[in-house]
C-alpha cells in the first residue's frame, strides 16, 4: 500500500459507475460503498491472527455479511450490535468468538444477551467482571485496559488517559483479578485502544504498555488485541501507517509474551475506520448557490443529519463535484462554503473544530450538479439522525461493477412509526 493518497476536486464515477447514474437511480442524498476498497483493506491486515471489525463504523448487514465471508469477525458494543451481527450470520458457537461484546458497562439488555448466548466479553470497567461473574460463574473475559495515555484526531476520539471514560485504569489490575477470583472468572485476554486516527509513534507505545500489563495478569493470557485507531488519509498531507512496521512491533510483543507464558498468544487487531472509511461516498444534489457577503455558499440536500462528523469534530472530508452535464474538471474553480438544508447554522460541511466556517477550492457548481463527500464510509450513516424530521438516506454497495441497494430510503411512515398521540 502506498503511504500517500491523492485527492481530486472533480469526480465523474464511483467504482466505474457514473455519479449521475447513481443519483438518478437511487435518489439523493445517498451513501455509496465500494466493496473492492473494503476487500483491499482486509487483505492488508492478513498478517494478524484475527481481524475483528468494529462494526460501529459502518454496520449495514450487507457490509457485515461480506466481512464475515472473508473471515473477519466482529466487535459489538451494544445489544443492538450483537443482534445485528447475528442477523448478518455470525456464529454463536462457543470457542469461535465470532462476536465479542466490548463496552464500559452492561446495560440490562446486553447482559441478558451475553448470558443467554455465552458470548465472550471485553470488560471496560471492574464492575462488569462482578456483574458477569454473578450471572455466569467461571466465564472467561478480556480486559480493556486504559494505559494512562491516549491520542486521536480529535479530543473526542481520544480513548486513553484520565479524561477518557474508556477502559480499566492501568493501576486497577489487582482489583480486577480479585473480582475475577470471587466468581471463578478467568482473564484470558487483554485489549488496548488509545484513540481513533492516531499515529505509529503513539500506537507503538501501546505495545510496551500491553507487555507490562500482560505480565502482571500472568499466563492465563491467551490473546492480546492491538485495538483499532489505524488512520486513513483525509487530506493530501496525511499518510497511512506503515502496516508492516506496525505488525512487526506487535508480533515482537506477542512473541515475547508467548515465550514468557509457555504457550502461543494470539494477536488480534480491531479496525473500524480503516476497513470502511475510504469505501464510502455521500452523494448530494446542489439545490442552491448564493452569495452571502464574502462567502459563496453551495447548499446541498444532505446535512449533518446525514454526515455528522464535521459538526461534531470539525472533521475534514475530501469533497468533489460531479457535473450534471459535462465535466466539472473543465470549470473555473472558486472558494466555496458547502452547507446543508437544516435549520441550523452549524449545518456546514466545510468547517473546522470549534464551529469555524472554512471554504474549499472547488469547481464552480450549478443547481442540479452533485457534491460528493468522500471518505464517508466510517461514522457516516451510522451516526445519521432524523433531526428536522429528515428521513435517513439510502445505502448502496457497488460490487463487481453492479450497484446494489442495501438499505431503502426511509419514508415518513418510518419516521413516525413509534410515535403515539394518547387519547
Amino acid at each position: 500500500m502506498s503511504t500517500v493518497r491523492t485527492f481530486t476536486t472533480s469526480r465523474n464515477h464511483i467504482a466505474g459507475i457514473a455519479v449521475t447514474e447513481l443519483a438518478e437511480k437511487f435518489g439523493t442524498p445517498v451513501y455509496v460503498y465500494d466493496q473492492q476498497v473494503i476487500d483491499q483493506r482486509i487483505a492488508e491486515l492478513k498478517a494478524f491472527d484475527v481481524v475483528r471489525y468494529a462494526q460501529k463504523a459502518c454496520g449495514n448487514l450487507a457490509v457485515l455479511d461480506r466481512m464475515r465471508k472473508q473471515g473477519v469477525v466482529v466487535d459489538a458494543v451494544s445489544a443492538g450490535e450483537i443482534r445485528r451481527a447475528m442477523a448478518a450470520g455470525y456464529s454463536l458457537e462457543p470457542g469461535k468468538h465470532e462476536i465479542v461484546y466490548t463496552a464500559d458497562i452492561f446495560d440490562r439488555d446486553a447482559l441478558e444477551l451475553v448470558v443467554k448466548h455465552s458470548l465472550p466479553v471485553n470488560c471496560g470497567s471492574p464492575d462488569m467482571i462482578s456483574q458477569l461473574g454473578e450471572r455466569r460463574p467461571g466465564a472467561d473475559v478480556t480486559l480493556r485496559i486504559n494505559p494512562g495515555f491516549g491520542h486521536g484526531h480529535s479530543q473526542k476520539t481520544n480513548t486513553g488517559g484520565q479524561q477518557s471514560k474508556h477502559g480499566i485504569w492501568h493501576t486497577q489490575i489487582d482489583e480486577c483479578l480479585r473480582r475475577a477470583d470471587q466468581t471463578g472468572v478467568t482473564v484470558t485476554g487483554l485489549h488496548m485502544h488509545i484513540g481513533s486516527g492516531t499515529d505509529l509513534e503513539h500506537l507503538s507505545e501501546v505495545c510496551d504498555a500491553m507487555e507490562r500489563t500482560a505480565k502482571e495478569v500472568g499466563r492465563t493470557i491467551k490473546t492480546i488485541s492491538a485495538g483499532g485507531g489505524l488512520p486513513v488519509p483525509y487530506k493530501a498531507d496525511e499518510t497511512y501507517v506503515d502496516l508492516a512496521k506496525y505488525f512487526e512491533l506487535w508480533d515482537a510483543t506477542r512473541t515475547r509474551l508467548s515465550e514468557e507464558f509457555g504457550h502461543q498468544v494470539a494477536l488480534e487487531i480491531e479496525p473500524g475506520r480503516f476497513l470502511t472509511a475510504e469505501s464510502g461516498f455521500l452523494i448530494a444534489e446542489v439545490r442552491s448557490v448564493k452569495q452571502v457577503g464574502d462567502n459563496h455558499f453551495v447548499l446541498v440536500d444532505a446535512g449533518f443529519n446525514d454526515l455528522a462528523r464535521p459538526v461534531m469534530y470539525g472533521s475534514y472530508h475530501p469533497i468533489s463535484v460531479a457535473a450534471k452535464n459535462g465535466d466539472a474538471s473543465e470549470r473555473e474553480q472558486a472558494d466555496v462554503v458547502v452547507g446543508g438544508p437544516l435549520c441550523e447554522s452549524g449545518d456546514i460541511f466545510t468547517q473546522r473544530e470549534g464551529g469555524y466556517v472554512d471554504s474549499r477550492r472547488l469547481p464552480m457548481t450549478r443547481v442540479g450538479d452533485f457534491v460528493v463527500l468522500e471518505n464517508a464510509g466510517a461514522y457516516g450513516f451510522v451516526m445519521a439522525s432524523n433531526y428536522n424530521s429528515k428521513t435517513r438516506a439510502a445505502e448502496v454497495l457497488i460490487e463487481s461493477g453492479e450497484a446494489k441497494l442495501i438499505r431503502k430510503r426511509e419514508t415518513f411512515d418510518d419516521l413516525v412509526r413509534g410515535e403515539v398521540i394518547p387519547g
